[in-house]
């Protein structure tokens, strides 16, 4: 059958496993599949550009709640100027080194939740955030995602790998695993294939990406 809905998925999985006790764990294999898949793929599907201002003397951003990594961080307005992901050593080195004197931010990093700018702004301006987003979870009210419509092979490999322990059957978790990779890669691939195909360009990534 196809697999095109979050329920469809669930069918899938209690078909492959010729289980049919298992209703009420499904839904688990598939958030710890989820969970897997949001760490295993990156695709420009899931790039998203976010554009705020950063107020005067605040030099703590918040990060998107469905980030996931940075592409490229930039301010906008009068021109574009590139932030430029920092160590901690080295925020905390710039800030000795200035006394901590408020400026235009050339430099970020990831503190505790947040992006912290170097220097503090001394003025309000305006970022925009180019990113990559979390993967729309699935679920009963959120029933299908532009994965599952691409690529249903990853959700159910990956269920399925998630089921083997919790069934203890470790002789089908080394067919699941390599199928659910195989079906990963190619995903990735096209992915790569499609932002990159005939542009000449190499893959320079910016930021936390």
């Amino acid at each position: 059958m196809a697999i095109t809905t979050y329920a469809e998925l669930q069918t899938s999985v209690s078909d492959f496993l010729n289980r049919d006790d298992l209703t009420s764990v499904i839904p688990t294999f598939i958030d710890l599949a989820e969970a897997q898949i949001q760490r295993d793929i990156r695709h420009w599907k899931m790039e998203v550009r976010s554009s705020g201002q950063q107020s005067s003397g605040d030099r703590f951003m918040q990060i998107p709640a469905d980030w996931l990594e940075t592409r490229r961080f930039h301010l906008t307005g009068d021109g574009t100027h590139v932030l430029n992901l920092v160590s901690a050593d080295t925020m905390a080195d710039k800030r000795q080194g200035s006394d901590d004197v408020a400026g235009r931010p050339a430099d970020y990093m990831l503190s505790d939740g947040q992006f912290e700018l170097y220097p503090t702004p001394d003025a309000d301006y305006d970022l925009e955030l180019l990113y990559l987003a979390k993967i729309p979870a699935l679920s009963d009210s959120n029933t299908s995602n532009w994965l599952l419509s691409e690529a249903p092979d990853v959700y159910l490999y990956g269920s399925l790998v998630h089921s083997a322990p919790y069934l203890q059957e470790d002789d089908r978790l080394g067919v699941w695993a390599q199928l659910y990779g195989a079906a990963v890669e190619r995903v990735v691939e096209l992915s790569d294939k499609a932002k990159w195909s005939g542009s000449g360009l190499k893959m320079k990534n910016r930021g936390l990406g």
